[in-house]
């Protein structure tokens, strides 16, 4: 299987960025470019890859193509196509966004986020059909608070969207909502592999931790640092034809270290 991570030590050149991934033991990477970089230079990253063995896992996208911003809106639903045209070039796995907010916060909740799903349908076949990707997929990172939340609800969407670069991208952390749900965490892992199969085209890895501060605080963590069952993910991802595995949300060098060993101690099992 493939798994990889940030990359927080400098990389400023392709030759360095394969150095510190090999350090450690990286086989699946970020794209560390966006689409307004000179090609000759996302070239030179994408045949550093390709001459290490590591898998370009996502082309990151990160904005709000709901945003009741119209100037906004229409930025992102760009940049979307923009990087999603950036991923088929290089022939990355998957092109990952969220669905977007019809809050202020871009990434947060708001009530309206679960009855906008003809607009999140619209939008995702607008950047999909104006790119047509052949050589990677287009997917939106599960989220507690908006489309899709869960494995039912990613169902949804792929049947109401019906395009087949259309995949899914899989955050088992981002859907656990409730105390039940932390501590029967392999069972939903489960459930996300068994009802997604093949639409999985990348997955986070990080940790989960429950606090005893009433109302329930679930709280991100390395993985590691808390009680996600990474077994079962690790079982899941060796039965799927190399989808990777990728860390996220660490703040300094050591702690992406730290993870790393962890995780590849597990895999090595």
């Amino acid at each position: 299987m493939r798994f990889g991570g940030p990359v927080l030590k400098r990389s400023g050149s392709p030759e360095e960025w394969i150095s510190n991934m090999k350090e450690l033991g990286y086989t699946a990477c970020i794209f560390p470019l966006d689409h307004t970089e000179p090609m000759t230079k996302i070239d030179a990253y994408v045949a550093a890859a390709k001459a290490a063995d590591i898998m370009i896992a996502e082309v990151g996208v990160w904005n709000n193509p709901l945003s009741a911003d119209e100037k906004q809106k229409k930025e992102a639903l760009q940049n979307s196509k923009d990087q999603l045209a950036l991923a088929d070039y290089i022939g990355a796995a998957c092109c990952v966004n969220i669905a977007g907010s019809k809050g202020e916060q871009w990434d947060g909740p708001h009530k309206d986020n679960f009855t906008c799903i003809d607009e999140i349908v619209d939008s995702v076949r607008e950047i999909i059909d104006a790119v047509k990707p052949i050589n990677t997929y287009y997917t939106l990172e599960t989220m507690p608070w908006m489309y899709p939340y869960d494995a039912d609800s990613y169902v949804e969407l792929i049947n109401k969207v019906d395009r087949e670069r259309f995949g899914a991208h899989l955050d088992v952390i981002n859907i656990l909502k409730s105390p039940y749900e932390y501590y029967h965490n392999a069972d939903i892992t489960r459930e996300c592999f068994s009802k997604l199969g093949r639409h999985i085209k990348s997955c986070h890895a990080k940790d989960i931790i429950l606090s005893g501060q009433l109302l329930v605080h679930l709280d991100e963590r390395p993985p590691g640092q808390g009680e996600y069952d990474f077994t079962v993910l690790i079982d899941c991802l060796r039965q799927m034809e190399d989808v990777p595995m990728l860390m996220e949300h660490m703040k300094d060098p050591e702690e992406v270290r730290q993870a790393a060993k962890y995780l590849k101690g597990l895999i090595a099992n």
